[in-house]
């Protein structure tokens, strides 16, 4: 006798891959949703900094990590700031300086002290942004983050580092123009992730202070693995 062989129907077959559908489906919504809440903090963190700024300015009339007189006002704040620079109304130092007495750190230090920010006021490092790299500050006409004639920023500048192409353009649209070489958002290239100093190893803050040789990146790569470091200014 024949043994009768059994196996899945053509209803059944359908029903597990509508299920199969319907879970992907979630999963890219998910992710979607991900994405979305990253950019919406990234946003909000670069407006929030140019909203603490002009507070700190017009409470204190001074711009925060170039206070002369923060000393005075906060006994623990950091003391040991250049004399030569302190009260230029400019900040010294690279976005992503792992040297706690510059401007471009103790800046961080200041506004929390002021209660602009949270965070540990014995602290001057940057603060994390939501992709887990770091947001910091810097003077861009010191010449740090000006690239090629015409593609660089001026003032002071607040930069996101670990930026995937999707969420840098994303980032860059509803802030800009969407192009990372042009408008009040620019976008660089990043060799490497970058940590935050003093809380991973420290040795991996492998982005270049921008320099003035280095020209933004022309055009957002959507690979899954290039990223960027996007700055605006924000005075």
């Amino acid at each position: 006798m024949k043994s009768k062989q059994s196996g899945f129907t053509l209803i059944e077959i359908a029903i597990v891959l509508v299920i199969i559908g319907l879970l992907l489906g979630g999963v890219l919504k998910g992710q979607e949703l991900i994405n979305s809440a990253k950019i919406k903090n990234l946003v909000n963190d670069m407006n929030g900094i140019s909203a603490a700024v002009y507070g700190y300015q017009d409470r204190f009339r001074a711009l925060p990590g170039d206070d002369s007189n923060a000393t005075t006002r906060w006994a623990a704040s950091t003391a040991a700031l250049p004399a030569a620079t302190v009260g230029n109304a400019t900040l010294q130092g690279a976005f992503n300086s792992t040297t706690a007495t510059d401007e471009s750190r103790v800046f961080w230090q200041q506004l929390r002290f002021a209660g602009f920010i949270a965070g540990d006021t014995a602290s001057t490092a940057q603060p994390l942004n939501a992709v887990g790299g770091i947001m910091g500050v810097q003077w861009g006409a010191a010449g740090q983050v000006v690239g090629a004639a015409g593609q660089g920023l001026a003032g002071l500048v607040v930069c996101h580092t670990n930026i995937l192409g999707r969420i840098a353009e994303s980032l860059d649209n509803q802030l800009d123009d969407g192009r990372p070489a042009a408008g009040a958002v620019r976008a660089w290239t990043q060799a490497a992730l970058v940590g935050a100093d003093g809380l991973t190893t420290g040795v991996n803050l492998t982005v270049t202070p921008l320099a003035n040789t280095v020209a933004p990146a022309a055009t957002y790569v959507d690979d899954g693995n290039t990223m960027y470091t996007v700055c605006k200014t924000v005075i």
